[in-house]
Formats: structure tokens, sequence, C-alpha cells
């Protein structure tokens, strides 16, 4: 035997009430349901209400309404109760039916009439007009029921489920509700004549006869009280979701249905914000041990979740996360707190009279503080509450005045399995540490079924996806990329993600969603990720996937990345821009880490690139730049490496320049060293203007980047660099006039060629780090010397250390080129990924 409740959505369309009628006739339902208990029409009680407050002018009129306006929301509910009925019911049953909601709104404009009389709205005459929403839908469902082959009867349930008087949150009492359910399904029930009651949910009587209502969930727990006095086998609650899921879908969208849940921890969800179920709802099968099963009226196919005494252990170790969005924490301190008998006694007894609820508590084990959270529009009656109750202590300075703070929300973290599993705290507070989620307040039950954490507001969604993500999905490892600069090397990147990405989710779990991307002119956002394949031209036009993009700016860039506060998140600068450098303080201190092939930060002020290390290594915000010297070559990891392993480098010999190195692996004699210049230009080797090569800059700050990562603490200004060339070359009006000025130098170039190749030697323009010192010259290397191995372009460091001695470490291949530097980004980006919980 079951007991069915369908909310609002459920009955608020003709559509959803054909899925109704499918549900009760299929295989699974047919002679086995008990009773229906249905919920007003989504939306009709929020009408009741405005049509009640303008009635009894609680609310003005608003812009463009009449002083009568009640009249009209009175008019349009008739007229979509009056608009299902046509569409189920024909002839004298429609007859029927519309005499019946007549007089049912008949009923309600009396009432409405009376409350513009008197210009009052007590809460017994707003229950009053709110018991027209189920009364009005549980009458024309039983209609449409018979109708279409289903016997049913309408049941008010008001004589049914006894209450006392607290309007508008009445509480039912058990003793006489259970025996007037059980004498009318005794009597008139399905057992003597075979219709199935369809029942008002929400709606009770006092003891007088007046009419009451249950409150928040009231639908729900008209189901779960006839249920229970019925003792069915289990209580079908048909809602707009596929069951209870592991969080807030419009929140986490990887969220999923929970099977099975336990009683208590389906209580704790609820309390913390679920909206599946209102937490009372479940006492009533709870005392019975009837089981609730949540399940889609728009996806019957789905089993929904099944809320039991005691569920089984499920694969992880939690069972589900939910959150309050808005709360108010309450902090109370003090000497004259502790060891003081009753305090906790007095504190909550003054809230109690005052009917505020507590929703969270935590107290210091040193019991000089006590905080405490509450809905926002209770907070200034607790802070008063509290000043009056302890004016001589704050009077006297034993304590201090409470304290208000808003703009916070609860995440709870649930499960009865982690009272037999370690490290569950620990893997929440490094999930929001990791994410840059701060925790104002922590509370967990002796119980150990729920640790909860109080956050800023606007983290919230951050916090429920990072913890999520670390439960649920701790084999699939996600980053969140915002890429700045889709030039040669950033759109070479775009292209590498676009064709490992699946690979990297099936084989390495790892995934990674380009969710914001810019070029000099326009930016383009989507939290669900863009579509890489037409990214990288950013074009002007709206994309189908993507959206339209917006003008780029670095500080509009940024603050939407801020903005959008997505769990996992990580920035790329693939430009070459000072003004991007400069704004890496500002986004690490967000908890959210860089990843850059940019030099100027590294190579900039030294106090800058030890804020940018320092405030790394200390918070665990990675900070990777690899790809700053030598491309994708192991430079910068190995030198960690070795100083984390307590080995010393002593020295580092570096090419560091393609172009320097193309041009002098092929300075043999066959060709001057200008046309050399100019074939590296034509293969890309050299900047569009060659002499930013030639004037060792770009070598010279990879030298410096280089030296600090040994701890030497250069600024730019104390690297030696040797010129290549003379001034004149560098002052020319154009690149051809450079080349004309260079060609000038070809026979010296020669002479000094030759010079070192009558002693076996070859040129070089070698980078020397040691002693504390950094200087780049062009030097005569002998036969056995690593650089004379060099082909091509390629870039060599030799790094001799405490243990590479005798025979140095040599790290050598191409040290430029997009490919290899994408790469080696993409590399960074994956060990970001790597570093998640």
């Amino acid at each position: 035997m079951l007991v069915l409740k369908f909310g609002g959505s459920s009955v608020g369309s003709p559509a959803a009430i054909e899925n109704i009628i499918t549900i009760l006739n299929d295989l699974e339902h047919r002679g086995r349901v008990a009773a229906v208990v249905v919920s007003a029409f989504s939306g009709v009680t929020d009408g009741l209400i405005a049509a009640a407050r303008l009635a009894a002018a609680v609310e003005t009129a608003g812009p463009g309404e009449t002083p009568h306006s009640w009249r009209a929301l009175s008019g349009n509910l008739q007229k979509r109760h009056r608009d299902t009925a046509a569409c189920f019911l024909k002839g004298e049953n429609l007859e029927a039916a519309l005499d019946e909601l007549n007089r049912t709104f008949g009923e309600l404009d009396r009432i409405l009439q009376g409350l513009e009389a008197l210009e009052e709205l007590s809460p017994g005459a707003q229950d009053r007009v709110m018991s027209c929403g189920e009364r009005l839908s549980a009458a024309l469902l039983a209609r449409i029921f018979s109708a279409r082959g289903i016997a049913a009867s309408y049941a008010d349930t008001r004589p049914l489920i006894r209450t006392d008087s607290s309007y508008g949150k009445a509480v039912f009492v058990p003793g006489e509700t259970y025996a007037a359910v059980r004498r009318f399904f005794g009597e008139g029930g399905p057992e003597a004549g075979g219709a199935i009651p369809i029942c008002t949910g929400f709606i009770g009587s006092d003891s007088r006869g007046h009419t009451t209502t249950l409150g928040r969930g009231g639908s729900d727990l008209s189901a779960s009280i006839i249920g229970a006095a019925l003792e069915a086998e289990e209580i079908e609650i048909w809602t707009d979701v596929d069951g209870i899921l592991t969080a807030d879908p419009r929140l986490v969208k990887n969220s999923f249905r929970i099977e099975q849940i336990s009683y208590v921890e389906a209580m704790e969800l609820s309390h913390f914000g679920a909206k599946v179920i209102y937490p009372p709802t479940i006492r009533p099968s709870l005392e019975r041990g009837i089981p609730i099963r949540i399940r889609n009226t728009f996806n019957p196919s789905s089993p929904g979740t099944r809320i039991v005494k005691d569920a089984p252990d499920g694969e992880y170790p939690i069972r589900g996360i939910s959150s309050m969005n808005n709360i108010a924490l309450i902090r109370i301190q003090g000497s004259g707190m502790v060891g003081a008998a009753g305090f906790s006694s007095r504190l909550f007894g003054a809230l109690a009279r005052r009917g505020i609820n507590v929703i969270l508590i935590t107290q210091g084990s040193s019991e000089y503080s006590i905080c405490f959270a509450v809905l926002p529009q209770d907070a200034p009656g607790a802070l008063a509450a509290i000043r009056d109750e302890f004016s001589r202590e704050i009077a006297g300075g034993t304590i201090e005045a409470p304290v208000g703070e808003e703009g916070l929300s609860i995440i709870a973290v649930v499960g009865a399995r982690m009272k037999r599993s370690s490290g569950i705290a620990g893997k929440v507070f490094h999930a929001l540490g990791r994410n840059g989620v701060n925790i104002v307040a922590i509370a967990q039950g002796s119980s150990e079924l729920n640790i909860s954490a109080v956050v800023a507001r606007q983290d919230e969604a951050k916090a429920l996806n990072a913890i999520h993500e670390a439960f649920f999905l701790s084999t699939v490892r996600s980053v969140n990329l915002f890429l700045l600069g889709l030039g040669l090397i950033g759109g070479t990147l775009v292209d590498q993600i676009a064709r490992q990405k699946e690979i990297l989710a099936a084989e390495h779990k790892i995934r990674i969603n380009v969710v914001g991307a810019a070029n000099s002119s326009r930016m383009l956002f989507n939290s669900a990720g863009l579509e890489l394949g037409e990214l990288r031209s950013l074009s002007p036009a709206e994309d189908a996937r993507n959206g339209s993009p917006e003008p780029y700016s670095l500080p509009a860039f940024i603050g939407r990345m801020k903005a959008m506060n997505l769990p996992n998140t990580a920035f790329c600068d693939c430009t070459a821009s000072d003004e991007v450098s400069a704004a890496y303080g500002g986004i690490i201190r967000c908890a959210i880490p860089i990843v850059t092939p940019n030099k100027r930060a590294n190579s900039g002020a030294l106090a800058y690139y030890r804020e940018l290390t320092d405030y790394s290594r200390e918070r665990g915000i990675p900070y990777l730049y690899e790809t700053t010297v030598c491309a994708g070559l192991p430079v910068i990891s190995t030198l960690r490496d070795l100083h984390l392993s307590g080995d010393r480098v002593r020295c580092i010999e570096a090419v560091l320049s393609g172009t320097l190195s193309f041009v002098f692996n092929n300075f043999d004699g066959a060709a001057t060293f200008s046309a050399l210049l100019r074939e590296a230009r034509t293969r890309g080797y050299t900047e569009p203007d060659p002499r930013d090569d030639l004037n060792a800059m770009d070598a010279a700050r990879k030298a410096l980047i280089l030296a600090r990562e040994c701890g030497m603490p250069l600024e730019f200004s104390a690297v030696d660099i040797e010129p290549i060339l003379p001034p004149a070359c560098f002052g020319a009006k154009s690149v051809e006039a450079f080349f004309t000025e260079l060609e000038k130098l070809d026979e010296a170039f020669e002479k000094r060629r030759k010079e070192a190749e009558s002693r076996g030697e070859a040129l070089r323009y070698v980078a020397v780090i040691e002693e504390g010192s950094a200087r780049l010259s062009l030097r005569a290397e002998p036969e056995g010397s690593p650089f004379r191995s060099l082909v091509d372009a390629d870039n060599m460091v030799v790094i001799t250390t405490g243990r590479y001695s005798k025979l140095p470490m040599v790290i050598k291949g191409p040290g430029a080129g997009a490919q290899v530097t994408a790469g080696g980004i993409f590399a960074d980006i994956v060990r970001i990924a790597r570093t998640l919980v």
C-alpha cells in the first residue's frame, strides 16, 4: 500500500497532470495506491497571499494596479483552474467541476471582501485564504482522474489532521490525527469503496475547527502523516527532480542522484538547505519505520531516492552536501563566560523567548566565546535579546557587546560513514583552502554525521563545487582555465588542449576547461567551458557555442575571472606584457594559480619576484613559469629539485638565445655573419626586428631568472651584458638599414672567427651564473666544450653542483618555438591539476 504526494510543479499544468494519470495507471501503482496528497497548483499559494495582503491593505498597489487588484488576482486564479478543467472534462462533468470551483472562489472572495472592510490580515484569516489552493486542486483533480478511468474522490483533510492553533506553522497532534485518518479510511476510504481519496495537503484544523496550515513543506508532512497512520509500505513524494542529489544541481552541475539515504542524513541535508524535503516531513514516517521515496513526475522511470532508517554504506565517504545561502552569524565573548554555569541556558533562553531559531552553534573549548547562526531577519532581534539579557555583564565589561555579521552561507557535509573514515575534515578544509575560501566558523556534532563551515556568501558555489569534486569526483581533477593571449603561443596552446582534452579526461582523469579567453581586443567567457575549435581567432561575430565576445580590457578580464569565482581556477598569461605581469600579485592573492611564459615578472624588480614566489610557497598556490627559460626544457624544475634535495649549484653556463645559437652554430666561414642572421630571420627564429635578439636583453632576462632561482639576490641592472654589436647598428632607422650597418661588420666577425678557429675553438654567446653574479659574453669554446655540440637553434644549460662536479648536468634541446613553448605551458597546467585534492 502506497501513499503518493504530488507537489505544485507536478500539478501545475495540463501536461504535468497527464503525467500523474500515467503514473497512477502504470503497473507499479495500479491497485496499490491508498491515497494521493496534492499541493495547490504551482504559484497559486503565492497568488492567494498576495491577494489577501492587497485586500487588507497590508501592501499597496504597485504601478498600474488599482486598489482592488486583489479581484484581478482572484479572477486570474479562477481562469487558470477553469481552463485546466476544460482541458480534461466535458459535458456534465465539466459543469459539475465549474460549479464546485465557483463555490470555492465565492468563499474566497467573501473572505477577501471581509479583509478589505477590516483592513487587517490576521494569521488565521491568511490560513483560510491559503487553504483554498489545495482545496481547489484536490477537488478538481479528483474529478479529472475519475473522468480518465481512475476511481477517485475528493478528501478535505481539515477534519482529519488536527493541529494546535499556531496559524501559519501549526503543529499536528499525533493521537487525534492518526485516529481520525484511520476512521476516515476505514469508513469511506479505498478499502471500502475502491475510490482513491485525493487529499488536500498543507492544511488541517485546530480544536475549534478553525483552518490551519502546516507551514513550509506542509503537503509533504500531510502525506507522511497519512502514510504513518495507515502504516503504508512506502510514501512517494513526487516532485520535479530525480531524487535527493549529492548537491544542489543549480550550483553544482555534476551532482547526481543518491540511491538510498538514512532518515538522519536526509534531515541533516534538509536542515541545511536541501530543498527536496523538509525535516518535519520525515518525523512521522521515521517513528513508524516507513520508507520515503523522492521521485520525479517528469521522469517516472527514474527510481528516485529512498529514505530509510538505516541506509547501506555507499561507495563515497560522505552522502551529500547542502548549503544555506543567506545567514547571519552572532558572536558573544568575554572572560565572564568562562566557567559561568548556566550561561548557555540564559543565552538560548533569551533567544527562545523571542521566537528566534538557531541554525548552528559553535563554542571555543576555552568557553571564552560562542557564535551561532540565525536567519538575517532574526539578527536584530537576537542582538537585542542578548543585550537585554546580559546588560549588567556588558556594562561591567566582563562580556563584550554582541556582534553580528551578515552576507554568509553555511556549507554542510553530511554522511553517516564519516564517523568511521579518517581524514574527512582535512579533505574538506584542504578543498576550501586550496580554492581560497575563507572559513568564518566551523561546527561538528559529536555524532560525526555533519561537518559545517560558515563561508562568505559569494563563495558558496565555489565551496560546494570544490568539496563535491574532492569527494565525489576524486579520481577526476579539473582546472577552469582563464587564458590571456591568443597569438602564436596562446593559439598553439589552445590547439594542443583541444587535441589532448579527451585523452586527458579518459586516460588520466584530468579535465582542462577553458572558461575565459582574450586577445588584445576581445574577450569571451563561459563557465561551462568554451568551444576551442573557433577560439583561436576570437572573431567579433557571435558564435553559437561561445556567445558574443566583449571588448577587452585587463581590469575587466581579471574582474570577470574573480566574479565567476569558479573552483580550481587557474590563470595563464601567454603575453609579453608588463601590464599583465604587474597584475600577478592581485591574482595569486585570490588563491588563483598562475602559469606563464612571460618573463617580465620574474626578471623585473627583485622584491616583486620574491613577493610572488614567497606567497606561492607559503600559501601553496602554484606559480609556474617553467617556460620563461628555454621553453619546454625542464631547467627551472631541475634547479628546484636539486635545491630541495640538498644539492648546491656552483655554476650555470648556458646558451639561452635561439637566434644567437643558430647564427654561431652555423658560423663556419661558408656564410657571413649578416647572411646567417638573414637566414635565421627567414626561418622565423628571430623577432620581427632582429635587434631585439642581438641586444641580448631576452637572454639576460633568462639568465637573471636562473640566478634568482639559485638564490642570488640580483637586480637586472647587475647583469653584465657584453654587446655583440656597436651602437650604430641599434640606432639604424629600419631593419634594412640595420642589415646595411651589420654587413659592414662581417669582416670583423670573420676575423674573430678565424682567430678562434686557429686555436681549435668556436664562438658561442654564453651566459655564466656563479658566485653571486651573472654575465653574458661572446666566448671562444674549445673542442671539448658541450656548447660545440649545439645544432640549429638549440639551447643548452650546463649545471655544475656539489654532486655534479666532475661531470656537469647538461640540459639541451629546442629553447624556442610555438610547439615546445606551448607544450611546456600545457605541462604546467596539468601540474596544477595534479595538486588538486
